[in-house]
């Protein structure tokens, strides 16, 4: 009799906020693996709004009732990551025919360099034009973000930019 073997996956990411579309691909994934850690990245070359820690705590937040999730940062290469952390996939959110392109050209580096594989879940139809790039210029400008990113984010948004610069 076969044991059934349990996958691990980890979710990279900014998460600059986080989105409802992060969090959609997050509850797909659940179905699928039996761990999933949503893996915080630090990036040089993205100008963030949130430090890695304050993410982190708001993604904390969000999954205190998703069994088999959990969250933290990282430094350095995903495929490094991946391996410290025994992952067997990596997770990928899909939004666009332009994701494609750039998540599938990644997915065949990191088999050939780490040989993990990377699973792709398509983000629902009313998230897909939805990015924390978006997110954090919709809201610098006032916009309404309600129905894009959780309330407890969007509070945070509004607070992290009024103190910036006043507004919001």
């Amino acid at each position: 009799m076969a044991t059934k073997k349990s996958v691990r996956a980890i979710f990279p990411g900014s998460f600059d906020p986080i989105t409802n579309g992060h969090l959609d691909v997050v509850h797909r994934g659940m179905k699928l693996f039996d761990e999933l850690v949503i893996a915080v990245g630090r990036s040089p070359v993205k100008n963030q709004l949130f430090r890695p820690e304050e993410r982190v705590e708001m993604i904390a937040e969000l999954i205190t009732d998703m069994p088999g999730v959990s969250v933290e940062t990282f430094d350095g290469l995903t495929v490094e990551y991946a391996a410290r952390k025994k992952a067997d996939v990596i997770l990928r959110g899909l939004r666009s025919l332009t994701d494609v392109q750039y998540e599938f050209q990644l997915a065949m580096t990191n088999r050939a360099v780490a040989g993990i594989e990377t699973v792709f879940i398509m983000t629902s139809e009313q998230y897909g034009f939805t990015s924390s790039t978006l997110i954090r210029e919709v809201a610098s400008l006032g916009g309404d973000l309600s129905n894009l990113i959780p309330k407890s984010v969007h509070d945070r948004l509004k607070q992290h930019l009024k103190g910036a610069d006043g507004r919001a």
